[in-house]
């Protein structure tokens, strides 16, 4: 076997078992939170961007 056999079969084989332990509710709860973060973030990024020029 050739090096390159080697490693394609290696990544091949962690994507699959990385593939069968995913389930839709661990997609939808990461894509949730990713919202969630997001949402929060330019909120405040334009509540501090807001008070920079009150003052």
């Amino acid at each position: 076997m050739k090096l390159n056999e080697i490693r394609a079969g290696t990544i091949g084989g962690t994507l699959c078992s990385i593939w069968a332990s995913i389930t839709l509710g661990d997609i939808l709860q990461t894509v949730i939170t990713a919202v969630i973060g997001t949402v929060a973030s330019y909120i405040v990024s334009q509540l501090l961007h807001r008070n920079k020029y009150k003052r």
